[in-house]
C-alpha cells in the first residue's frame, strides 16, 4: 500500500525553526516528484515547495523563499522541510505529496500525506 508520513510539525515561537520530515512506504519516493503544501484554517491548501526526483531542480512558494529549504535523502526514502525564521503566518497542517511534474499546483499530485500540525506563536 502506498503511503507517506509526515512527522517533525509542533508549536515553536517566531523566529523559530522546525524541520518536517516526508518519509515514504510502499513505492520509494527517487521515482516521484515530492511536493510540500499547507492548509490554514479557513484557507485553500496552497503549495510551499518541491523537489524533482534527482534532488537537482526545486521550487518555492514567493511566502517561504528564503526562509524555508526542501531536500531529500533517496536511500533513506525521505524528504524533507527545513523551515528557519517561522512567523505566525506559517502556522497550518503541513502536507507531503508524490507527483510526476515539479509544480506548486496540488491537483498535479496523485498521492497524499495526512498532515503534520505547524503552529507559530508566542
Amino acid at each position: 500500500q502506498l503511503q507517506l508520513v509526515e512527522s517533525g510539525g509542533g508549536l515553536v515561537q517566531p523566529g523559530g525553526s522546525l524541520r518536517l520530515s516526508c518519509a515514504a512506504s510502499g513505492f520509494t519516493l527517487d521515482s516521484y516528484v515530492i511536493g510540500w503544501f499547507r492548509q490554514a484554517p479557513g484557507k485553500e491548501r496552497e503549495g510551499v515547495s518541491w523537489i524533482r526526483s534527482s534532488g537537482g531542480s526545486t521550487g518555492y512558494a514567493d511566502s517561504v523563499k528564503g526562509r524555508f529549504t526542501i531536500a531529500r535523502d533517496n536511500a533513506k526514502n525521505t524528504v524533507y522541510l527545513q523551515m528557519n525564521s517561522l512567523k505566525p503566518e506559517d502556522t497550518a497542517i503541513y502536507y507531503c505529496a508524490a507527483g510526476t511534474i515539479g509544480s506548486l499546483l496540488k491537483n498535479l499530485y496523485r498521492y497524499w500525506g495526512q498532515g503534520t500540525q505547524v503552529t507559530v506563536s508566542s
